[in-house]
């Protein structure tokens, strides 16, 4: 199928190489034209596992091409999804105007009937929308539905949950639409959930919230264990084993991030509102979040005693491994609150340190590597569960920091092995 993809973030980016690899023809739009200008030299701005080489071999093999044209792929594709941003305005609500300013020129360019798919999240009834601007702008006597088509990738592992997803959900309001959207998931030959378009418009905003509100009651039940002398990693094993709650999601540490939980979640909680519902459990779910990050604060200061003055060595910036996306990221909150408190940072993230540098800018080091980072600091703390800060060599590091104290806000450390090499060690809802 020839298909157009307006927006090559993440999700754009990723969604276009990944039908390219399946064997259709793809077109991809985005308007910063610096990006387009690097992407056209095999250049990607983002870090995903294995994205770079999809993209080039797709490139060489002629299925995917980048453009600043809407009009040109438009016109040319059959299929076009709708990948741009969506972030949050101050009162929680998505901002929308991209995607009406995009819908105003697939409208003015369509000539043949076309399928245009929501693959943004975005709130209930954006659809709706959709189309009255595309049917208020189009110049022609065409036909063209709209869909929704809602994305579950994982940072890190996005081209696998892609090529090997859970299910898809595609709404639709016409029997063209199902049969082509059908058509184009073949093969991948995974469950398909089909419904209207109000309700694929929900179902994402729906699981993610509920995803993070696993999070938020983990790392609540936590706060508990320590109180009680429990373990969590124990704990959450015991609950996780039951196959109607399952092990996904209950990892307690420093809270989570990234684009889409923190937007999604203030979001469905101001659906809720404009439909006349007060999502009081998404409330509590978002306030579990922020205290994460003054728990782990906390930590650090009654291992460290006062924090101004001292130098903290910080391993992970980025909001989860395997991603240079620092967007929400807990760990740029906490550094920005342990600066504000007097402390000096030395930080290392494999991926995110470039990223970082442009929004972290006074009283911080960046450093190349761990050890680095631990070199003369008061003690140091695990913000991201790289699989690399899990084999580390501990006797260099004992020797490094000034004080041979760890406060672990991934829980990627057994408390006791961490006490037996000599370390004062602190997890999140651990017992040492």
């Amino acid at each position: 199928m020839k298909i157009a993809i307006i927006g090559t973030g993440y999700v754009g980016l990723v969604t276009a190489a990944c039908f390219a690899d399946l064997g259709n023809r793809v077109y991809c739009v985005d308007s910063d034209r610096k990006k387009i200008t690097a992407l056209k030299k095999g250049n990607i701005i983002i870090y995903e596992p294995g994205l770079e080489e999809m993209v080039k071999r797709n490139m060489k093999e002629g299925r995917i091409s980048f453009s600043t044209s809407i009009k040109d792929s438009v016109r040319k594709s059959d299929i076009i999804f709708i990948c741009v941003g969506t972030p949050s305005k101050d009162n929680g609500e998505a901002d929308l105007l991209a995607l009406e300013d995009v819908s105003q020129e697939i409208a003015k360019n369509i000539n043949s009937y076309k399928l245009i798919v929501e693959k943004s999240t975005v709130p209930v009834e954006t659809g709706e929308w959709v189309k009255k601007t595309i049917n208020g702008f189009k110049n022609r006597r065409v036909k063209f539905d709209v869909a929704s088509n809602p994305e579950f990738l994982r940072e890190g592992t996005a081209i696998e949950d892609f090529m090997h997803p859970d299910r898809i959900v595609i709404g639709v309001e016409s029997a063209k639409a199902k049969k082509i959207l059908l058509d184009l998931y073949k093969p991948l030959n995974t469950p398909i959930v089909v419904t209207n378009i109000k309700s694929a418009e929900i179902i994402k905003h729906a699981s993610n919230s509920f995803l993070a509100t696993k999070i938020s009651f983990i790392n609540a039940i936590s706060t508990i264990c320590e109180k009680a002398g429990a373990d969590i990693e124990e704990v959450a094993k015991g609950i996780g084993l039951d196959k109607r709650i399952s092990r996904e999601f209950l990892k307690a540490g420093a809270g989570f991030g990234g684009s889409c939980f923190p937007k999604d979640l203030s979001a469905f909680i101001h659906i809720a509102e404009k439909m006349g519902y007060n999502f009081n459990l998404l409330h509590e779910v978002k306030r579990i979040n922020e205290e994460q990050k003054n728990i782990i604060i906390d930590k650090i200061s009654k291992l460290i005693w006062n924090i101004p003055g001292k130098t903290i060595g910080i391993l992970g910036l980025s909001f989860k491994p395997d991603t240079d996306d620092i967007r929400n990221a807990p760990a740029l909150d906490i550094v920005n609150r342990l600066i504000i408190q007097g402390a000096g940072i030395r930080a290392y993230d494999p991926k995110a340190m470039e990223k970082s540098k442009k929004v972290l800018k006074k009283n911080i080091t960046f450093c190349k590597d761990a050890y680095d980072a631990a070199k003369e600091s008061d003690c140091l703390v695990i913000l991201t569960e790289w699989n690399e800060f899990k084999e580390l060599d501990f006797k260099r590091l004992k020797k490094l920091l000034k004080q041979p104290v760890i406060i672990d806000g991934r829980n990627i450390y057994d408390p006791k092995m961490m006490k037996k090499l000599g370390f004062v060690y602190t997890g999140v809802g651990r017992k040492v």
